[in-house]
């Protein structure tokens, strides 16, 4: 992965009736160093994908593709060895990406399908887990088991901070 760097950080984006939303500034600083335009302005491209485990999205660059296609072919064979057979879910759900544009702002147009999915409305959590970003509907992340408490805090306080009701 060399030069790529990672994804630290936290924040809401407002989602318009068209999918459209931005990236928070931290994170997007950093996708657009991994994934930078071709001309040379600002923006670049961000890679949307179903996570592989809860209801929410995983956003990442295109200097990860490999890194997660290796990570889905471990998760597969670890699958094989202990069944016997393969798991094709594992990398058809990781190859259901979409690969989009944002500008300089970090506004990129979540396809509706993705949106629906994982059951983002208005308002969409990023945070950055180091390898990728999650894209987390706030009512689902606090609904969701096993997501630690910290974020589910940060997030019940970013939405009361813009005055969104949860």
């Amino acid at each position: 992965m060399g030069d790529r760097q990672e994804y630290q950080g936290k924040g809401l984006g407002l989602v318009d009736d068209k999918g459209r939303v931005a990236i928070p500034s931290a994170l997007r600083t950093t996708l657009a160093k991994n994934a930078p335009r071709d001309d040379g302005k600002d923006g670049g491209t961000v890679i949307i994908a179903p996570h592989p485990t809860y209801r929410c999205l995983i956003a990442y660059d295109p200097g990860f593709i490999e890194t997660l296609k290796r990570e889905c072919e471990v998760r597969d064979e670890a699958h094989v060895a202990a069944t016997g057979t393969s798991d094709y879910n594992i990398l058809a759900r990781a190859g259901a990406a979409e690969t989009l544009p944002f500008d300089g702002s970090g506004r990129f147009i979540m396809p509706a399908f993705e949106r629906r999915y994982a059951r983002i409305e208005e308002v969409a959590f990023f945070h950055g887990t180091f390898k990728w970003i999650t894209i987390w509907s706030p009512r689902v992340m606090i609904e969701t088991d096993g997501i630690d408490p910290f974020l589910k805090e940060a997030v019940e306080f970013q939405c009361a901070e813009k005055g969104i009701v949860l």
